[in-house]
């Protein structure tokens, strides 16, 4: 399998972002999740980060669906931008391995259980992360918000905002946490110029 280039998947972006500030945000977002990754990387030594790279600068290519003619996001859709991204990236005829990172990054993982409880708008299945490459996408995501303004999220912060969806989630992050480490976000924090929560 031929893994795109980060110039490739650049132009990706520029190609479906509806506008100019919605390819910063979703961009920007994308390449913060991919230097969180790199750091992540050392303690997940077997992970490809070919493939983490990609997935990383891929995982949110589904957002720029959720933007209505006049660069307008709609947020009340928002959880469906995963199954968005991945039937973007099918249509464009890239693999499964890179399609599922659009819809197996979301919190620390859905279950078709998850979906029907909440009666989430999006097909009934599993999104969980079943790859090294996924849980490392998965769990860099937890610490950039493309929030207005987009900010980096703590370790600590996210472990609290994950406790409302269950004691469930909230363990599977701090396993991830066990597992892959807290990244140093005051590094990232000056390059971009966003806060910390």
């Amino acid at each position: 399998m031929r893994i795109p280039t980060d110039k490739e998947i650049r132009a990706l972006h520029e190609e479906f972002a509806p506008t100019r500030a919605a390819f910063e945000l979703v961009h920007t977002h994308c390449e913060i999740v991919c230097k969180v990754a790199e750091q992540l990387l050392r303690n997940q030594p077997s992970a490809n980060a070919d493939l983490v790279r990609a997935g990383c600068l891929l995982h949110d290519i589904g957002v720029y669906r959720l933007y209505d003619q006049n660069g307008v996001l709609d947020h009340t859709r928002y959880i469906q931008h995963g199954v968005l991204g991945q039937d973007l990236l099918r249509d464009q005829g890239f693999p499964e391995i890179l399609c599922r990172f659009c819809s197996h990054h979301t919190g620390v993982g859905l279950t078709r259980e998850d979906v029907q409880k909440q009666n989430l708008p999006i097909p009934i299945d599993d999104y969980l992360a079943d790859t090294p490459e996924e849980e490392l996408v998965m769990y860099a995501d937890k610490f950039h918000s493309k929030s207005n303004p987009p900010v980096f999220v703590s370790a600590d912060t996210y472990a609290i905002k994950v406790r409302r969806f269950g004691d469930d989630k909230a363990a599977k992050f701090a396993d991830f946490r066990a597992r892959y480490g807290d990244p140093d976000l005051l590094a990232l924090q000056d390059t971009y110029v966003h806060g910390t929560i």
